[in-house]
């Protein structure tokens, strides 16, 4: 064939075409020859010229998975895998499947870039990377270590934390650019820091320049989250970070506002869920850019990547909503503390009481106290009375009515000034029933269930479901049932109808109130749910103390008078006419803190007693669960440090109830029967006891096809 009829032959394609079109489709011949490499996997390209390794930390949450992984970086990924951005790689390839030098095959799985290295450990061929999925980086050295350190304090997977710690992705809050800095305010007054012993010069020392670590016990009134933005300002004057963790998002409201009518807007960012992952995550980039120096937060926020750290606070430590319920179950307070030691930072814990683990602090010397004297002590707080036993023996009225009449004589009264609070500690009607004449508890006949009275007055089994209708005492005979602890719903009720003309208000689980008004009113709570009223309650009844006390938790009496005294604060001073009523034995120890208004006091002595038994936080525990064959195994598997101590197992409660109902954190599957033991070192030996038990829980999980055992360090309810 002659060059003229291929001429022709190519022309008939394109014949009349115009140059520009045949030098395009030439080029695209050309290019169809060149080797093109196949989307994330990269076959045939080539590496990067300089530090062609990624050392990746895989998204997989599991012990036995725990280290970092190796990956070649192809030449076209270069620019933009950077340490700290998030990739996606082939993970679970076998060494089979190479092809032209590089390993290829599994699933696509997240992860993040740590590090870009010369050479690689592993002598084997790499997977290339195979996605970059931004070139935003959002991991930190600090916060990796951070994370590193809460991974081996809590026997978990750096996965897991940092699951915690860095928000998901949004493209669109990535997209958009965070303001530029503001310069740092002018120091602050000391302002209302002043009614405490050391208050002025902590702020002075924050404002300089300094690393102050106090435990703060904070006077009753709505001035805390006043004190709290002033620290704040002190610490941003000195052109360094403050970061504050709240317990929810009405604290964190609380002090938004206050930092917002104290600095203005844009020098911090709030970050809870309820904003929503977006402008969460866009405010999240703010602080990780450097764009703003302050964060108030809950939970979560205890991660935020605040840049030039120079203070982190802490409020109401003892709340549970500060214990993470995702493995590996961080505390908020711990995590602090890690924070502090790492950025060599200020320390800041407060709450209108004191959790033992803060008398420990202060008795460790790590921490000074921060409390105001006792005559400012006896100026803000409200007049505590009691009722008792003996008192309600010879009390007709609270034998035949809800209330005794010290309780319907402070609320009348409160009634003619201002709101009354009412803390119940349940919600909902009536939770339990017992029997009006012996006070035993009331059970279903079919399954053994608690018995409860609903809204029409009928007794249901909480368990099975079913309705009783011809219960009687197994005990005394008796045919009648009383309250064994009223609801929330079942008190504001019978308020009502004591008080008809003034309106009741409920604040609980369904709906938290977060303010009342100053009128005269009744605010029926459940503890932790209490709203603040304009110009503070009248008065304040916490009713069925016992309770609260009479749980069977090592934490009981700490928690119930936390609770107290949260309410409490939010009562008038006693010169201004305040006054609450606590329905306890007077005579415990609670109790009489409660009177007293000595939360730090109660501290000190229980922090006491415990060291004497061994038991936490003198000392570090760990609880494993599991059935009765996977415990065996993995205790007998594990290698504790020689001064552990096991006490256990015993079987694991497990409150049945109705189908549909949510499983508590932590509690055993459905039908199975678990048993938990408690491991317990002294002091100092609390990492090698974590890295005991997640060595043996690594090799278990390596292995497969076993029962699971689950492990938590320092557990929050231990009996």
């Amino acid at each position: 064939m002659s060059s003229e009829n291929g001429q022709g032959d190519g022309g008939a394609a394109g014949e009349g075409a115009p140059p520009e079109q045949l030098a395009l489709i030439r080029e695209r011949v050309r290019r169809a020859k060149a080797p093109r490499a196949k989307p994330r996997t990269w076959r045939g390209a080539a590496l990067a010229e300089e530090l062609p390794v990624a050392r990746v930390l895989v998204d997989k949450g599991v012990l036995h998975l725990d280290r970092y992984f190796d990956y070649a970086v192809p030449a076209e990924l270069d620019a933009d895998a950077q340490p700290g951005v998030r990739v996606r790689v082939r993970f679970g390839a076998g060494r089979g499947r190479v092809r032209e030098g590089r390993r290829e095959g599994g699933g696509l799985i997240d992860g993040f870039l740590v590090e870009r290295l010369a050479a690689s450990d592993y002598s084997g061929p790499l997977a290339a990377l195979a996605q970059v999925v931004s070139p935003e980086p959002v991991l930190s050295e600090e916060l990796l270590g951070l994370a590193r350190a809460v991974a081996d304090r809590y026997a978990g997977s750096l996965a897991d934390v940092l699951q915690l710690a860095v928000p998901p992705r949004n493209a669109r809050a990535e997209q958009r650019p965070s303001p530029a800095p503001l310069p740092p305010p002018t120091p602050p007054e000391a302002g209302s820091w002043g009614r405490y012993e050391r208050g002025g010069a902590f702020v002075e020392s924050l404002a300089s320049g300094g690393a102050p670590r106090a435990v703060w016990n904070a006077l009753p009134g709505p001035e805390w989250s006043e004190e709290l933005a002033r620290a704040v300002a002190a610490t941003l004057a000195s052109g360094r970070g403050a970061l504050v963790v709240v317990p929810d998002g009405r604290a964190a409201a609380r002090v938004d506002a206050a930092l917002t009518a104290l600095l203005g807007e844009g020098r911090h960012a709030l970050l809870t869920a309820d904003a929503g992952p977006e402008k969460r995550y866009r405010e999240w980039l703010a602080v990780r850019r450097g764009s703003v120096r302050a964060v108030v937060g809950t939970r979560a926020a205890m991660f935020a990547p605040v840049r030039n750290l120079g203070l982190v606070a802490l409020w109401d430590d003892g709340d549970d909503s500060h214990s993470e319920q995702h493995a590996p179950q961080p505390h908020a307070r711990e995590v602090l503390l890690l924070r502090a030691a790492q950025d060599k930072c200020g320390f800041l814990m407060g709450g209108w009481s004191c959790t033992v683990e803060g008398a420990q602090l202060v008795e460790s010397g790590w921490a000074r106290p921060l409390i105001a004297a006792r005559e400012q002590v006896r100026h803000s707080a409200p007049l505590v009375r009691t009722v008792g036993d003996q008192d309600l023996a010879r009390d007709e009225a609270a034998r035949a009515a809800r209330l005794p009449t010290l309780a319907w004589q402070a609320a009348r009264e409160g009634l003619r000034h201002g709101p009354v609070l009412v803390q119940v500690p349940r919600r909902g009607y009536v939770p339990r029933m017992a029997c009006a004449q012996c006070r035993t508890a009331a059970r279903c006949r079919h399954c053994s269930g608690p018995l409860e009275a609903r809204d029409g007055g009928a007794v249901w089994c909480g368990w099975c479901g079913r309705e009783e209708s011809a219960w009687h005492c197994p005990e005394c005979g008796s045919f009648r049932l009383r309250a064994q602890v009223v609801g929330a719903r079942r008190t504001a009720e019978e308020l009502g109808r004591a008080f008809p003309a003034v309106p009741v208000r409920t604040s609980g689980r369904e709906q938290v109130l977060d303010t009342v008004p100053g009128a005269p009113a009744l605010v029926v709570s459940t503890p932790g749910a209490e709203p603040v009223a304009e110009g503070g309650y009248a008065a304040a009844l916490l009713l069925d103390g016992w309770a609260m006390l009479g749980r069977p938790d090592l934490r009981a009496g700490e928690d119930a008078l936390r609770r107290w005294i949260a309410a409490a604060a939010l009562v008038r001073p006693s010169g201004e006419g305040g006054t609450v009523v606590v329905v306890a034995e007077p005579t415990l120890r609670p109790v009489q803190a409660l009177v007293r208004w000595d939360p730090v006091g109660h501290a000190v002595r229980e922090l006491s007693e415990r060291a004497e038994l061994g038991f936490p936080p003198v000392s570090r525990m760990a609880a494993v669960s599991g059935t009765a064959q996977a415990l065996t195994a993995f205790l007998e598997a594990v290698e504790l440090p020689p001064e552990a101590e096991l006490l256990g197992p015993v079987p694991v409660p497990v409150p049945a109830g109705p189908a549909g109902r949510p499983r508590r954190p932590g509690a055993p599957p459905p039908g199975e029967e678990w048993e938990r033991a408690l491991l317990r070192v002294p002091p100092g030996r609390g990492a090698a006891l974590a890295a005991a038990l997640k060595t043996a829980q690594a090799a278990r999980m390596a292995r497969g096809g076993e029962e699971a055992v689950r492990v938590r360090i320092d557990p929050p309810d231990i009996g």
